[in-house]
């Protein structure tokens, strides 16, 4: 039972930094930070852009979630529902992002 949590803990940390890492490097390729309302003038963008959000989501909406608590007023429980579906989309993209690398390691 430990060993199960501690590996879902983990793959939900996994998520997480693959996306504050993909969010970071987007707003340092564009100098504008990544968002919901993305558009892509071709596919090969709207595939990149649909790519990015499946990643970068959790950043993206507990950056704004943390927003609408300072800045709108907004009460705690959006805070908190934000937070819990940020965290099972982390634990989401962490397990595909885990199994891509096992894959990869055990490919080389």
């Amino acid at each position: 039972m430990l060993r199960e949590l501690i590996i879902t803990f983990f793959a939900i940390a996994t998520g997480f930094v693959g996306a504050g890492i993909l969010s970071s490097l987007y707003q340092l390729v564009t100098t504008r930070p990544a968002r919901f309302d993305m558009e892509g003038e071709t596919v090969l963008k709207g595939i990149a852009a649909i790519m990015l959000l499946m990643f970068a989501g959790p950043v993206i909406l507990m950056r704004n979630a943390i927003r609408a608590r300072l800045e709108e007023r907004r009460p705690f429980g959006w805070l908190a529902a934000s937070t819990v579906i940020a965290g099972c989309w982390s634990l989401c993209s962490g397990f595909v992002l885990l199994e891509f690398v096992l894959a990869l390691r055990d490919s080389l």
